[in-house]
């Protein structure tokens, strides 16, 4: 017998029957299609004793909860903001922060005392604490957290000490709207031919010169899978580039990218790309920019400066570098710096290197950073700089404001967003060096929290990635994709080459290895043939979510709805056999099919159900008959059909959800 017709039998889905078996002494295991007649039957015998045993159990556990709130006379008020670092949530609600972690845990998120949750995620586990979480509303927009701790900073700063600094530039736009060709003309240098599909993979910040002047270009990957590494690239910059082709015009991701730049009221330049094309429209493409975005260009009468560009043959390039200078000049004001300060910057990219350990890549905000300084994030000591490198790879002694530095030395690799400051700070605890296991990929199993509902359908996923930006990316478009039904579930997640501990957890668990710019070893590939394990290896961020969605969409079971078609009229009897019938009639509304089904109307009730096998027109065969036709067809059912009855058709269609 089939496990799927086992499973409708008792009216449980296959994977839930697969999980439930062990108890009842059957061991069929995860990937069985079909079982033994014999031992389906005593299945079938046992299982009702099974399903009252789980509901005792969880009769029990629901008890045990309700005793357990019943003890709780009234819950603390904690107000929260958008997003808020688990440590000072655990303050906050007065609780041991490996209460809050553990609780953490309990719901699929593992994470350190250091790192930020959002609101929904406190209300959650808050709530499982005996909270009562409030939203706390924030004046300065919604991450005011980090802005105002280097607002703070600066603030602090003796006003005459304070001088300016480069301004920093973000590039955004759709995803082929050539971002990474513009920078690549702008650095004079090949980024493009080592990007997977000519598509950024993760952040890196780069410096050029114009007229004596440096410009720091924070470098953002062109997927909407990024959307969150994209909003962290516009709160550490003063300006920035939407880029819009000249023969494509905007684009959805042109929309989320301008929405991005809005929220970060940061001011911005449109680089309107790819003009050297035969089919570009520079008129329509500012049309669109216009009616869509309301994004009104200079030349137009309004404020925004509109520059045509050819990434590829690089002209109007040194034209948009002086515009970009021109506006940095009007914003002057707000890009000021102490560079005699001790360094604070905010972390663009951080991965770890195998020769190196955790490597991060800071854009300098304010102070200078140098060789031999120690870093801390909220107090919490990252490690001493043991080097510093450049965006050429060269190395350096220190680092003033403006400047993206490579630094080399840190004991974990910080989140992407965090902002590390010089300090000593306190040392790192157990806590720490399991979040410094964890980013390296060697114990971060995550315990997803089932909520209690085994119906839910899941595809188990092992993640292995290049760098720590990627695997957050990649993380949260997994998370948007996930529906009610059907959910995806992060067994591991881990940086570096997938490995037999990876194949052995996909082994145990069902699920099947996702890897991003890592390899396979010979040796695993063998493994992997061998344990029968689906590994599949991405270079690009979107085919991987599209290879997930495919995935989600063949355990998505089709919905059956009934589809209208029409009604008849029978106006002749021509022959009755028994099972079927041969009648006439006008079609009154909608058209009718061959192989449709068709209800039997007779004083406004159904009292028959049957099929029609075959239609015919003028002694003509046909597949369809469309309204006021008169037509005669061959029925099948019950022969109960008299002259003056009505006859709908309908069909069952199959549909299947689009993740």
């Amino acid at each position: 017998m089939n496990v799927t017709e086992l499973a409708r039998i008792l009216k449980v889905n296959p994977q839930e029957l697969r999980d439930l078996l062990p108890q009842l002494g059957f061991h069929i295991g995860q990937k069985a299609i079909k079982i033994d007649n014999r031992e389906a039957q005593k299945i079938i015998k046992q299982w009702p004793d099974l399903i009252r045993k789980l509901e005792r159990e969880k009769a029990a556990e629901n008890k045990e909860e309700v005793a357990e709130e019943e003890k709780v006379e009234e819950k603390k008020v904690v107000l929260v903001p958008n997003f808020i670092i688990v440590r000072d949530f655990s303050a906050l609600a007065n609780l041991p922060v490996n209460k809050v972690l553990a609780e953490l845990m309990k719901n699929g998120i593992f994470t350190s005392m250091n790192e930020k949750i959002d609101f929904d995620t406190a209300a959650i586990i808050g709530e499982n604490l005996g909270l009562e979480i409030k939203f706390e509303e924030k004046q300065e927009g919604e991450d005011g957290g980090e802005k105002n701790k280097l607002e703070d900073i600066l603030a602090q700063e003796e006003k005459g000490k304070l001088q300016s600094r480069a301004p920093v530039i973000v590039v955004m736009g759709h995803v082929d709207h050539g971002k990474t060709k513009l920078l690549d003309a702008i650095r004079k240098t090949d980024v493009v031919a080592g990007e997977a599909g000519g598509i950024t993979q993760h952040i890196g910040a780069y410096q050029v010169l114009r007229k004596n002047r440096a410009i720091t270009f924070i470098d953002t990957p062109g997927h909407e899978a990024f959307t969150a590494m994209r909003s962290r690239g516009a709160r550490v910059a003063d300006i920035a580039i939407l880029v819009v082709a000249a023969d494509d015009g905007v684009k959805p991701q042109t929309v989320e990218a301008f929405r991005i730049i809005e929220a970060a009221r940061i001011p911005f330049v449109v680089a309107i790309n790819k003009v050297d094309k035969p089919e570009a429209d520079i008129n329509k493409t500012k049309q669109e920019l216009a009616t869509q975005l309301n994004i009104q260009p200079e030349d137009w009468g309004g404020k925004i400066i509109c520059a045509p560009v050819s990434a590829k043959t690089g002209q109007g390039v040194e034209d948009l570098l002086d515009m970009i200078l021109l506006v940095a000049d009007m914003e002057a004001g707000h890009m000021k710096a102490n560079p005699d300060s001790a360094a604070a910057g905010t972390v663009v990219e951080s991965h770890v290197d195998k020769g190196a350990g955790p490597v991060a890549t800071i854009l300098i905000q304010n102070g200078t950073l140098r060789v031999g300084d120690s870093l801390c994030f909220n107090n919490n000591a990252y490690g001493k700089v043991r080097a510093l490198k450049n965006y050429k790879g060269e190395n350096i002694t220190e680092a003033g404001p403006s400047n993206p530095v490579r630094v080399l030395g840190l004991k974990i690799s910080p989140a992407v967003g965090d902002i590390l400051e010089v300090g000593e700070g306190e040392r790192i605890k157990n806590i720490h060096s399991l979040e410094s296991k964890v980013r390296r990929g060697k114990t971060n199993v995550i315990q997803q929290a089932e909520n209690g509902d085994d119906r839910v359908k899941k595809v188990n996923l092992v993640i292995k990635s290049d760098v720590l930006g990627s695997a957050e990316a990649i993380e949260e478009s997994l998370a948007k994709i996930s529906r009610e039904n059907i959910k995806v579930k992060i067994i591991s997640k881990g940086l570096g080459n997938i490995t037999e501990g990876d194949v052995k957890k996909a082994e145990d668990s069902g699920a099947q290895v996702i890897g991003f710019n890592v390899k396979v070893p010979p040796a695993i590939e063998n493994l992997i043939r061998e344990k029968d394990i689906k590994v599949n290896v991405f270079k690009i961020i979107y085919d991987l979510i599209d290879y997930v969605k495919e995935e989600m969409e063949k355990l998505v079971e089709p919905e059956i709805k009934r589809v209208d078609l029409g009604r008849l009229k029978v106006l002749a009897v021509f022959r009755t056999d028994p099972g079927n019938q041969i009648v006439g009639g006008k079609v009154l509304s909608g058209r009718i099919e061959t192989d449709s089904s068709a209800e039997v109307v007779r004083a406004g009730e159904v009292v028959e159900k049957g099929k029609v096998v075959r239609l015919q027109l003028n002694k003509k065969n046909i597949d369809s008959a469309e309204e006021n036709q008169e037509c005669g067809l061959q029925y099948e059912g019950k022969p109960i059909i008299k002259e003056g009855d009505i006859l709908q058709f309908y069909k069952m269609e199959e549909i299947k959800e689009k993740i």
